[in-house]
């Protein structure tokens, strides 16, 4: 028992690290959740952190090792997520806040299904996840661990997701943060825009293996 618990500390620990770690995740939330579209950030939120979950469920499995092995549809997916970063990147770049309504996103557009779907595809279509949870679970988790702590290993991973985005969410939806926004809007889309064209450019051209 106490090893296991040993187990899940240090698997939890080596993900938190990753998950808060800036990337094209970290990326879209900030830009979402500053822009004011608060419904499509918390939506974007639990669409990574299931899509992230469903990753670790087929690396626990076994099944994720196996889709590596096909290597065409590894690439493809590879250079698919890529080219979607650099859309929402491009998209970032020519969004015109105005300061007159709040500089953020239309209402009519903040809707939490549409932030679950975006979150979900941005995190499917990278298939570094898998690769991530592979060697992590390879390393950290022996073949003998009991069923109860893969369990947790997995709840916990989802929830240290929607802890950390959340968070990032909530401090970006204040006022001073919108009031900064307001401001500087056409600059935070151009920065938040300009890093998800890089990590789509770097996911393109990325070695595959």
């Amino acid at each position: 028992m106490t090893t296991e618990i040993a187990v899940i500390t240090t698997v939890l620990f080596l993900y938190a690290a990753i998950v808060i770690s800036p990337g094209p995740n970290f990326a879209l939330i900030s830009r979402l959740a500053i822009s004011g579209a608060r419904q499509t950030a918390i939506g974007a939120t639990l669409g990574l952190a299931c899509a992230a979950t469903l990753y670790a469920i087929l690396s626990m499995s076994g099944l994720a090792l196996l889709l590596t092995r096909i290597s065409w549809l590894a690439g493809a997916v590879q250079i698919a997520g890529g080219l979607f970063l650099v859309y929402l990147g491009v998209k970032s770049w020519l969004h015109r806040p105005d300061p007159e309504d709040g500089g953020g996103i239309p209402l009519a557009q903040d809707s939490f299904a549409r932030g679950f779907r975006l979150g979900l595809v941005v995190n499917l279509s990278n298939p570094k996840g898998i690769a991530f949870f592979i060697s992590l679970y390879a390393a950290t988790i022996p073949a003998d661990t009991s069923m109860p702590a893969k369990v947790a290993i997995l709840g916990g991973g989802f929830a240290l997701e929607i802890l950390w985005y959340g968070l990032v969410v909530w401090l970006l939806s204040t006022r001073p943060a919108r009031a900064a926004y307001r401001r500087f809007g056409v600059w935070i889309e151009r920065i938040m825009g300009t890093f998800l064209v890089l990590f789509g450019i770097r996911l393109i051209f990325e070695k595959r293996t």
